[in-house]
């Protein structure tokens, strides 16, 4: 999950897509709606935004015309923490009669919920909706377990490389064009500009490091017949852990400041003027927007392993789903329908900067801002998603990956016994969820 990513955020509030989760909870018993209700109120959870005033003008706008063209029928909005969204979403899971009917969650906890019962199957719905036909695959993905659809995506971000201009400008230098030539940039910059980061990095900033583990040709996890394995400690994942953790140093981003760092902190790095380089998400961009380097920075896609090629990136991002338990499945569906429709993330792209998960709205926010150019082009070279799989937020919450990392940079452990140990406590995690 990214958990959800907030473009209003300012510097020291930024909250990355899809990124946080929380241990499984016990898996529910039998939920299931008795009935279906068409008239009467319908309560939603959504996540509040640091900034939430345009994101509720929006949904009001959205509420108004769904209530107005469904006579009987009234929309009780809640806006939710969303620290606190896991504990709140599985006690709803446990006690229908106090759940809303229809929520918003971090792509990253789909399997999860499932597992835990508490979203409903809307397979037949989704492939009946004529606009589902627009929705980009890896979108589709977050909200589908096995061959069954459990929501609809909500926006998706994506996270691409932000430059300083003036530095590179100062320093005769461009952009990195592949993976090797953005560790060699970042430790350039560093030894002219001793007080500046070449590229910001973060022991704990997981979704930051993948890209390094998927360009070298790494997997998280493989699944067979339903069954996943770490892939964490293979060959080519080494490789991209390897080149990741090489920037963690006094000659581009010390490991005793660097260590601690999460996506937060490497951004706001950034934005305060502190880092030359970052990798931030296109959810970014108004906190940078409201920093120090505001005017003098640029971005391009995160260079691949091969010259002019893209890193493969996490596909964060949000989805609305029905409960299990809603005692208004179809009206719940047709409301997840307007929320989530080509109009509503149309909206909602120029009132927050959440990216679209339609193609088509993607690409006309693309011409309207040219900021989201690279994280589309991003996305179009082929993002990737977390192992759907159940264990994934117990993994996540465990902080498995980023202990990996921490225990590298710091020395520890080296490349193989670190990342041979993650694999471990992985496979416990995909062993326990089934």
């Amino acid at each position: 999950m990214k958990l959800s990513a907030r473009i209003a955020a300012p510097v020291a509030a930024l909250v990355l897509a899809g990124l946080t989760a929380t241990a499984c909870a016990p898996q529910t018993s039998d939920t299931s709606a008795k009935g279906d209700d068409k008239s009467g109120t319908l309560r939603v959870w959504l996540f509040q935004e640091v900034g939430n005033k345009p994101k509720e003008k929006v949904v009001d706008a959205a509420v108004a015309e769904f209530e107005k063209a469904h006579e009987g029928a009234k929309v009780e909005i809640e806006y939710i923490p969303v620290d606190t969204r896991a504990q709140r979403i599985k006690a709803a899971f446990n006690d229908p009669k106090s759940a809303p009917d229809l929520i918003e969650y971090g792509n990253s906890d789909t399997a999860g919920y499932v597992k835990d019962g508490g979203l409903a199957d809307i397979t037949e719905e989704f492939g009946a909706w004529d606009e589902a036909k627009d929705t980009d695959p890896i979108a589709k993905q977050s909200v589908t377990v096995g061959d069954k659809v459990y929501g609809a995506p909500f926006f998706v971000g994506v996270r691409a490389l932000y430059y300083r201009t003036d530095v590179f400008e100062d320093l005769g230098i461009d952009p990195p064009k592949s993976q090797a030539e953005l560790i060699s940039t970042a430790k350039k910059i560093r030894k002219a500009e001793p007080d500046l980061y070449g590229l910001a990095v973060g022991g704990a900033y997981t979704y930051g490091a993948m890209p390094f583990i998927w360009a070298n040709g790494g997997e998280l996890a493989g699944e067979t017949g339903g069954t996943y394995t770490s892939g964490i400690n293979s060959e080519k994942s080494r490789k991209g852990i390897e080149a990741y953790t090489s920037l963690f140093g006094d000659d581009n981003c010390p490991a005793a400041k660097c260590a601690s760092m999460g996506g937060n902190a490497t951004v706001t790095a950034f934005a305060s003027g502190k880092a030359a380089m970052a990798i931030g998400g296109d959810f970014s961009h108004a906190a940078v927007e409201a920093g120090a380097v505001k005017g003098k920075y640029a971005v391009v896609p995160l260079p691949g392993v091969a010259e002019n090629s893209i890193a493969p990136a996490f596909a964060g991002g949000n989805n609305l789903g029905v409960l299990k338990s809603s005692s208004h499945r179809t009206l719940a569906v047709d409301l997840m329908k307007s929320l989530s429709g080509k109009k509503t993330q149309a909206q909602m792209f120029d009132a927050m900067g959440f990216l679209p998960t339609y193609t088509d709205v993607r690409d006309n926010a693309a011409k309207k801002e040219p900021f989201v150019a690279p994280f589309v082009q991003t996305l179009g070279a082929g993002a990737k998603f977390v192992p759907a799989s159940p264990a994934w937020g117990q993994i996540d919450a465990s902080l498995i990956l980023p202990t990996m990392f921490q225990e590298i940079v710091s020395g520890r452990k080296d490349v193989a016994e670190a990342s041979d140990d993650a694999a471990k406590k992985m496979d416990a995690a995909f062993t326990e969820a089934g």
